[in-house]
Protein backbone atom coordinates (compact mmCIF):
# COMPACT_ATOMS: atom_id res chain seq x y z
CA UNK A 1 0.00 0.00 0.00
CA UNK A 2 1.50 3.27 -1.14
CA UNK A 3 0.42 6.42 0.53
CA UNK A 4 1.16 9.38 -1.64
CA UNK A 5 1.88 12.48 0.37
CA UNK A 6 -0.37 15.33 -0.69
CA UNK A 7 1.24 18.74 -0.94
CA UNK A 8 0.37 21.16 1.81
CA UNK A 9 0.89 24.83 2.38
CA UNK A 10 1.45 27.31 -0.40
CA UNK A 11 2.35 24.67 -3.02
CA UNK A 12 -1.07 23.02 -2.64
CA UNK A 13 -2.83 26.37 -2.87
CA UNK A 14 -0.75 27.39 -5.88
CA UNK A 15 -1.56 24.15 -7.67
CA UNK A 16 -5.27 24.65 -6.93
CA UNK A 17 -5.20 28.27 -8.16
CA UNK A 18 -3.40 27.32 -11.38
CA UNK A 19 -6.23 24.92 -12.20
CA UNK A 20 -9.04 27.46 -11.66
CA UNK A 21 -10.66 29.58 -14.38
CA UNK A 22 -10.57 33.37 -14.00
CA UNK A 23 -14.21 33.69 -12.76
CA UNK A 24 -13.48 31.23 -9.94
CA UNK A 25 -10.34 33.18 -8.98
CA UNK A 26 -12.31 36.44 -8.93
CA UNK A 27 -14.94 34.80 -6.71
CA UNK A 28 -12.21 33.59 -4.36
CA UNK A 29 -10.67 37.08 -4.14
CA UNK A 30 -14.15 38.52 -3.49
CA UNK A 31 -14.67 36.00 -0.68
CA UNK A 32 -11.31 36.96 0.83
CA UNK A 33 -12.24 40.64 0.48
CA UNK A 34 -15.49 40.03 2.36
CA UNK A 35 -13.84 37.84 5.02
CA UNK A 36 -11.89 40.52 6.89
CA UNK A 37 -11.07 44.20 6.99
CA UNK A 38 -7.36 43.31 6.84
CA UNK A 39 -7.88 41.60 3.50
CA UNK A 40 -9.91 44.58 2.25
CA UNK A 41 -7.19 47.03 3.29
CA UNK A 42 -4.51 44.89 1.65
CA UNK A 43 -6.39 44.65 -1.64
CA UNK A 44 -7.27 48.36 -1.68
CA UNK A 45 -3.64 49.28 -0.99
CA UNK A 46 -2.36 46.97 -3.72
CA UNK A 47 -4.81 48.28 -6.32
CA UNK A 48 -4.43 51.94 -5.34
CA UNK A 49 -0.64 51.71 -5.27
CA UNK A 50 -0.65 50.38 -8.82
CA UNK A 51 -2.99 53.20 -9.85
CA UNK A 52 -0.31 55.59 -8.56
CA UNK A 53 -2.75 58.19 -7.26
CA UNK A 54 -1.44 58.27 -3.68
CA UNK A 55 -4.72 57.33 -2.00
CA UNK A 56 -3.20 54.21 -0.42
CA UNK A 57 -0.46 56.22 1.28
CA UNK A 58 -2.96 58.80 2.52
CA UNK A 59 -5.21 56.16 4.09
CA UNK A 60 -2.28 54.66 5.99
CA UNK A 61 -1.00 58.13 6.92
CA UNK A 62 -4.38 58.94 8.51
CA UNK A 63 -4.19 55.66 10.44
CA UNK A 64 -0.75 56.58 11.80
CA UNK A 65 -1.78 60.09 12.84
CA UNK A 66 -4.96 58.74 14.45
CA UNK A 67 -2.82 56.59 16.78
CA UNK A 68 -1.36 59.76 18.28
CA UNK A 69 -4.23 62.21 17.78
CA UNK A 70 -7.58 60.41 17.75
CA UNK A 71 -10.47 62.27 16.21
CA UNK A 72 -12.25 62.13 19.57
CA UNK A 73 -10.73 62.78 22.96
CA UNK A 74 -7.22 63.67 23.99
CA UNK A 75 -3.99 62.43 22.49
CA UNK A 76 -3.22 58.78 22.96
CA UNK A 77 -0.18 56.78 22.09
CA UNK A 78 -0.73 53.57 20.15
CA UNK A 79 2.74 53.02 18.73
CA UNK A 80 2.12 49.37 17.90
CA UNK A 81 -0.89 50.23 15.74
CA UNK A 82 0.96 53.05 14.01
CA UNK A 83 3.92 50.81 13.20
CA UNK A 84 1.55 48.08 12.07
CA UNK A 85 0.10 50.48 9.48
CA UNK A 86 3.59 51.02 8.04
CA UNK A 87 4.26 47.27 7.86
CA UNK A 88 0.88 46.56 6.26
CA UNK A 89 1.38 49.24 3.61
CA UNK A 90 4.82 47.92 2.75
CA UNK A 91 3.63 44.33 2.57
CA UNK A 92 0.62 45.26 0.43
CA UNK A 93 2.40 47.55 -2.02
CA UNK A 94 6.14 46.94 -1.89
CA UNK A 95 6.45 50.68 -2.53
CA UNK A 96 9.60 51.85 -0.72
CA UNK A 97 9.08 55.56 -1.34
CA UNK A 98 5.58 55.30 0.15
CA UNK A 99 6.95 53.29 3.07
CA UNK A 100 9.60 55.95 3.73
CA UNK A 101 6.89 58.61 3.56
CA UNK A 102 4.86 56.75 6.21
CA UNK A 103 7.92 56.21 8.40
CA UNK A 104 8.66 59.91 8.23
CA UNK A 105 5.03 60.65 9.11
CA UNK A 106 5.37 58.37 12.16
CA UNK A 107 8.50 60.17 13.39
CA UNK A 108 7.08 63.63 12.59
CA UNK A 109 3.82 62.90 14.40
CA UNK A 110 5.62 61.36 17.38
CA UNK A 111 7.85 64.42 17.63
CA UNK A 112 4.87 66.75 17.39
CA UNK A 113 3.08 64.74 20.10
CA UNK A 114 6.04 65.24 22.45
CA UNK A 115 6.07 68.96 21.75
CA UNK A 116 2.32 69.13 22.47
CA UNK A 117 2.16 66.92 25.58
CA UNK A 118 5.65 67.10 27.06
CA UNK A 119 8.34 64.55 27.65
CA UNK A 120 7.35 60.88 27.33
CA UNK A 121 9.23 57.75 28.46
CA UNK A 122 12.34 56.12 27.06
CA UNK A 123 10.44 53.32 25.29
CA UNK A 124 8.52 55.94 23.32
CA UNK A 125 11.69 57.58 22.04
CA UNK A 126 13.27 54.18 21.35
CA UNK A 127 10.32 53.40 19.07
CA UNK A 128 10.66 56.71 17.22
CA UNK A 129 14.43 56.20 16.87
CA UNK A 130 13.94 52.64 15.63
CA UNK A 131 11.67 53.80 12.80
CA UNK A 132 14.01 56.72 12.08
CA UNK A 133 16.97 54.32 11.86
CA UNK A 134 15.08 52.00 9.50
CA UNK A 135 13.96 54.95 7.36
CA UNK A 136 17.56 56.19 7.17
CA UNK A 137 18.72 52.73 6.09
CA UNK A 138 16.07 52.52 3.37
CA UNK A 139 17.02 55.95 2.04
CA UNK A 140 20.75 55.22 2.10
CA UNK A 141 20.73 51.65 0.78
CA UNK A 142 17.61 51.17 -1.33
CA UNK A 143 16.03 54.53 -2.26
CA UNK A 144 18.73 57.23 -2.37
CA UNK A 145 17.05 58.87 -5.37
CA UNK A 146 14.01 59.59 -3.15
CA UNK A 147 15.96 61.69 -0.63
CA UNK A 148 15.36 65.06 -2.36
CA UNK A 149 11.62 64.40 -2.12
CA UNK A 150 11.85 64.07 1.69
CA UNK A 151 14.79 66.33 2.44
CA UNK A 152 12.84 69.43 3.51
CA UNK A 153 10.58 67.44 5.84
CA UNK A 154 13.56 65.67 7.38
CA UNK A 155 15.40 68.94 7.98
CA UNK A 156 12.29 70.51 9.51
CA UNK A 157 11.98 67.46 11.76
CA UNK A 158 15.51 68.04 13.02
CA UNK A 159 14.55 71.58 14.08
CA UNK A 160 11.39 70.36 15.82
CA UNK A 161 13.26 67.66 17.77
CA UNK A 162 15.79 70.07 19.24
CA UNK A 163 15.90 69.90 23.05
CA UNK A 164 13.70 66.80 23.30
CA UNK A 165 14.86 64.49 26.07
CA UNK A 166 16.24 60.99 26.38
CA UNK A 167 18.82 61.77 23.69
CA UNK A 168 16.14 61.70 21.01
CA UNK A 169 17.04 65.08 19.52
CA UNK A 170 20.70 64.06 19.35
CA UNK A 171 19.88 60.75 17.66
CA UNK A 172 17.66 62.47 15.13
CA UNK A 173 20.34 65.05 14.38
CA UNK A 174 22.85 62.22 13.83
CA UNK A 175 20.59 60.52 11.27
CA UNK A 176 19.85 63.78 9.45
CA UNK A 177 23.55 64.61 9.19
CA UNK A 178 24.29 61.11 7.95
CA UNK A 179 21.68 61.49 5.21
CA UNK A 180 22.94 64.95 4.31
CA UNK A 181 26.55 63.77 4.11
CA UNK A 182 25.74 60.79 1.91
CA UNK A 183 22.76 61.88 -0.18
CA UNK A 184 22.54 65.66 -0.40
CA UNK A 185 25.29 65.87 -2.98
CA UNK A 186 26.31 69.37 -2.08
Amino acid sequence: MTSEKKPTGWSAIRRYLNEQPKPALLALVKDLYDASSGNRNFLHARVQAEAGDGTAVEKYRRTIIEQFYPSRGYGKIKLTEARKAIREYRRATGNLAGTIDLMLTYVETGTEFTRDYGDINEAYYNSLESVLREMTQLLRMEEPASYPRFRERIQRLEDHADHIGWGYGDALRHHVRLLEAELAGE
